[in-house]
């Protein structure tokens, strides 16, 4: 499977029917899309990393209990311009593009010039974002794609900066349900400042429904939390939010900025700037959404690694946030694609296999309570926030599970106290072969997983009216790997976490990294 990895898709932009086998519920009215890398090779190059990779989009539009299916390259500049040159010219994260030997000196200074204050790649293979009515393939640059969610083609191409003084973006934002959606960025030594800001983009009021300017026009800019390194920013892929708060992780995982000014004079990739300080301790930075300030209390924990939050909420005086922690940063190094081909069976020593994690923050003031005494009163929990000195608590966390990544529950709990939380089991590896469904108050798993398939981030759906928390369908595709079987994407009730139908696609699909339902 592993060795899958590093060979090129192909696109089939023409909608096809797949084949169905059981019954889709006739409320399930709507499209999933799914977005990855693609294309790992072109010429006689190669990218050095799979999330390097060149983005390939799937849908799946469900109606009327049928199944229509579609893939399209993102037809991002980066795409273009190696698809021009028949090479990779276009530097990623993990990959640095050189020119070809054969090209002059002056084509080699402008490349060196590009490098040193990098325009970075719009190759968006990360996620979907939607703000307005709009939706966009993302990564974390300053740039995304706004793209038609019907036939996948690639629309306009948007520079953040052109709107907000960000370099960086995380490709996870949250959703109100008046349609707001809410991001945050790194803004890197702008005005001798490095800062972090969080960001609203207002929903599409009715005058402007049929307009074609990017709702990003109207961002407005919520909070800005300093860095405490201004060269040496943190990496984030997600935060929190509730109804009354925003929680960002300032982790000691590090983006040295100096280091990526010469990375290709020093032949070395952008990624190897990333630096983990395991000594130092993590900041957890609460801001009120309603003043943008950060509360008074400092908050910290040990050193720590999160790429992925679950949810957070309120419950009586305190804040609680879930976050899939690693205990380092090892797990990117496991996806350079001469580890995958080495590896076919995905298993390295050096995994570190992460933790659900359950922080708890109280918000009241801590003056008056002895240095050493812990703050959190709820009875519900094992985590705690003990006083260090006035105005600091150091937070421990309660571990709910092992081994668990790509959390997705019903989103009409985000912010919201939840139950359950659907995601892949990966406690042998990374390369999931289960996905499954987490109590989080009896810590029970469901399981599912069937011989030589690779299932991506479940996708939780909820029924409309639904009666319960987890009442609906869990969308999964699957790579299907037995001889002669075709991948399909996987439909599991949501309670039961049994199988309900299954449609079966003509074309292949892919290792993906992320996905968005949009409802009909």
């Amino acid at each position: 499977m592993a060795s899958n990895f590093c060979t090129n898709a192909e696109e089939s932009p023409e909608p096809v029917k797949a084949e169905v086998k059981g019954t889709i519920p006739s409320w399930l009215q709507g499209t999933l899309l799914r977005n990855g890398p693609g294309i790992f090779s072109l010429g006689d190059t190669s990218y050095d990393h799979f999330f390097d990779g060149m983005a390939i989009m799937h849908s799946f539009a469900f109606k009327d209990g049928e199944v229509t299916h579609r893939s399209r390259f993102l037809r991002s500049d980066s795409y273009k311009a190696n698809m021009a040159a028949n090479r990779i010219v276009v530097s990623e994260m993990g990959t640095m593009a050189y020119p070809d030997p054969s090209k002059n000196f002056v084509f080699k200074a402008i490349t060196f010039l590009n490098h040193t204050v990098p325009d970075f790649t719009d190759n968006g293979a990360s996620n979907f974002i939607k703000y307005g009515n709009d939706i966009y393939a993302t990564s974390e640059t300053n740039y995304i794609r706004k793209i038609d969610p019907v036939t996948l083609e690639t629309q306009d191409k948007v520079d953040y900066l052109k709107y907000l003084p960000v370099n960086l973006a995380s490709s996870h934002p949250h959703y109100d349900k008046e349609g707001n959606a809410y991001n945050m960025g790194t803004s890197v030594a702008e005005k001798g400042k490095t800062k972090y800001i969080l960001f609203k983009v207002p929903a599409v009021s009715g005058t402007d429904k049929n307009t074609t300017v990017p709702a990003l026009k109207k961002v407005e800019v919520v909070c800005n939390v300093p860095c405490r390194s201004l060269l040496q920013p943190s990496y984030y892929h997600s935060f929190g939010m509730t109804e009354n708060y925003f929680i960002f992780i300032e982790q000691p995982l590090k983006l040295d900025i100096l280091k990526m000014a010469t990375a290709y004079m020093r032949g070395v990739n952008w990624a190897s700037c990333l630096k983990f300080c395991p000594e130092e301790n993590t900041l957890i930075h609460l801001i009120d959404r309603k003043t943008g300030k950060e509360v008074e209390t400092k908050y910290y924990t040990g050193s720590m690694v999160v790429y992925h939050h679950v949810n957070a909420f309120e419950e009586d005086g305190h804040v609680v946030f879930d976050v899939i922690a690693y205990n380092d940063n090892s797990l990117y190094d496991m996806f350079y694609l001469s580890k995958l081909k080495e590896n076919l069976e995905f298993q390295d020593d050096s995994y570190s296999k992460p933790k659900y994690r359950r922080f708890v923050l109280p918000i009241r003031s801590d003056k008056g309570i002895a240095v050493g005494e812990d703050l959190v009163k709820l009875k519900c929990t094992t985590a705690s926030a003990v006083k260090e000195k006035e105005g600091k608590l150091m937070c421990q966390a309660e571990v709910l599970c092992e081994g668990f990544e790509l959390p997705r529950l019903n989103y009409g709990f985000n912010g919201k106290k939840h139950r359950f939380v659907y995601g892949n089991f990966v406690e042998e590896s990374a390369l999931s072969k289960e996905v499954g469904k987490l109590d989080t108050e009896t810590k029970e798993k469901l399981k599912w997983s069937e011989d030589n398939c690779w299932p991506s981030e479940p996708v939780f759906i909820s029924r409309p009216n639904g009666e319960s928390e987890d009442d609906g369908v869990v969308l999964i595709s699957v790579i299907n790997s037995n001889p002669g079987q075709s991948s399909y994407i996987l439909l599991l009730d949501g309670r039961t976490f049994k199988e309900v139908a299954r449609a079966y696609v003509s074309t292949g699909l892919h290792k993906d990294m992320h996905g968005l339902f949009i409802p009909q």
